[in-house]
């Protein structure tokens, strides 16, 4: 005949109804129900009455409870070897086979009915066991997913170290290339001073040394011609009065002229003061670190319907009569402006505007969303960042408020150096290639493509008509303004 019973339902079945124990040592009672040695003795130890049976309260007398054999050879066929004997309560000798759920400890079965535990929620050892397990496997999982989330945090760390330490060594390298090229530029000017100053030195040296043997050789006649007259003033009376007179004139002679000009120092000028040597020679490094300088052209397309291009795009304009060109959207048909072919939206860039002896002028970057109909807004916040010169005297960057700016001068050659990155567009007095003068610097987060954009500004009755330029990169320090021609 086939089982109906499982191994664990059976074990439920012969648990005592003391402990909740499988049996141990089970005795059976008169009206047939068993229960643990143990629990029979240690119940009727605490009862002062008779003895009834737990389960169907008949009266029972414990002394002549027979051992269960069957029972106990059952339950010993169903232990495993090697099972570790439970742990027995410190008060009653008997299992712990109860688990308190308010005090959170195993107890007995007569913890439970008699002691601190009664009126307590207790629950079997086996049940508490599994929800355990349960409690403990979600727990687990919840750990083991966030020992992936650790895990994955630390792989980012990981990969955030290495790349910070790639990083940091290819940024040291650029370093180390960037000063040496600095080293290499600050020896080539240390050799060109040197050079300067030897060079004036040796031309110093070699004026008086002229004039040294010169003047040696005035001395060494001197001598000749006082040794001839100390010899002419022993001769005899006769003879030494009749060669008296041509004696003394030739003496006279040499004393004439002992030196051929009279004595004038020279002075050590080399054109470089002590106190300068730095800052010359920072100006000059300054404008061999700049990028080297863009070669622009002016777009036809972009170009007011006033302003006439010649020489390749490179030179602007504007003229008395309007150009026939067509109403595009890119095109200035208000403000006398042109923009570069070219625009930039990232790294450093150089470039210069000879803008001559016009008095007016505006020059630039403007966003190339920026609007281009009508009367512009000059200003930062409107995507135009300019200087300009105005009436022929006073200079201004167009800002909110606009910035008067203190230049020297009239520079005839403006240099512009945009870092995009860094958001810094400077303009220069560029007259001297060598000596860049800072006139302003705008502070902006740059975004988007800009543009260089030049502004002739209109010109009252042809006095504000000479031309700006682009000029090419090797081009010489002041181009010789051509006559523009129409397109």
């Amino acid at each position: 005949m086939a089982w109906q019973v499982s191994v664990p339902e059976l074990e439920d079945r012969l648990q005592c109804p003391i402990c909740l124990e499988v049996f141990k040592e089970p005795l059976m009672l008169q009206c047939g129900h068993s229960y643990c040695k143990g629990c029979l003795v240690s119940l009727s130890r605490h009862l002062d009455s008779e003895l009834r049976c737990p389960v169907c309260r008949q009266e029972v007398d414990c002394s002549s409870s027979p051992p269960n054999v069957s029972l106990a050879r059952v339950i010993e066929a169903l232990q495993l070897p090697g099972d570790p004997e439970p742990t027995v309560c410190a008060h009653h000798r008997n299992p712990l086979s109860l688990f308190c759920e308010k005090d959170q400890e195993l107890i007995c079965g007569l913890c439970g009915l008699l002691g601190s535990h009664q009126q307590h929620r207790v629950t079997p050892v086996s049940t508490v066991y599994s929800r355990m397990k349960e409690e403990l496997a979600a727990l687990i999982s919840d750990l083991k997913q966030e020992q992936q989330k650790v895990d994955e945090h630390i792989a980012k760390l990981v990969n955030n170290r290495t790349r910070i330490v790639n990083e940091s060594d290819v940024f040291s390298w650029v370093i180390r290339r960037e000063f040496q090229e600095l080293h290499h530029l600050v020896d080539e000017e240390k050799a060109h001073c040197l050079e300067g100053v030897e060079g004036h030195t040796r031309g110093l040296v070699a004026s008086l040394d002229m004039q040294l043997e010169q003047a040696r050789g005035t001395r060494e006649r001197l001598v000749q011609t006082k040794l001839v007259l100390e010899q002419f003033s022993n001769e005899s009376h006769h003879e030494f009065i009749r060669k008296y007179h041509s004696m003394v004139s030739r003496a006279d002679l040499q004393q004439a002229r002992p030196l051929e000009g009279v004595f004038s120092p020279i002075s050590f000028k080399p054109g470089l003061h002590q106190a300068d040597i730095k800052l010359t020679v920072w100006k000059r490094l300054f404008r061999k670190v700049l990028p080297a300088p863009e070669s622009l052209k002016l777009d036809p397309a972009t170009a007011h319907p006033l302003l006439e291009l010649s020489k390749g795009n490179t030179v602007v304009q504007c003229g008395l009569l309007a150009q026939r060109r067509a109403s595009q959207p890119e095109r200035f048909d208000y403000s006398t402006c042109v923009l570069a072919s070219r625009g930039f939206s990232c790294g450093r860039h150089y470039w210069e505007v000879v803008v001559g002896s016009k008095s007016d002028w505006r020059l630039g970057v403007i966003k190339g969303t920026a609007s281009r109909k009508g009367k512009l807004s000059k200003s930062p916040e409107h995507g135009m960042w300019l200087i300009g010169l105005k009436e022929g005297r006073v200079y201004e960057a167009f800002g909110c408020p606009r910035v008067p700016l203190p230049v020297a001068g009239h520079p005839h050659r403006i240099g512009i150096y945009l870092h995009y990155e860094q958001g810094e567009l400077t303009f220069f007095d560029a007259d001297r290639p060598d000596d860049l003068r800072p006139l302003y610097t705008f502070q902006a987060d740059f975004q988007g493509k800009l543009y260089p954009i030049l502004d002739t500004c209109w010109h009252e009755r042809g006095s504000n008509s000479l031309p700006m330029v682009l000029p090419p990169p090797s081009g010489p320090g002041h181009l010789t303004l051509p006559q523009p021609t129409k397109l």
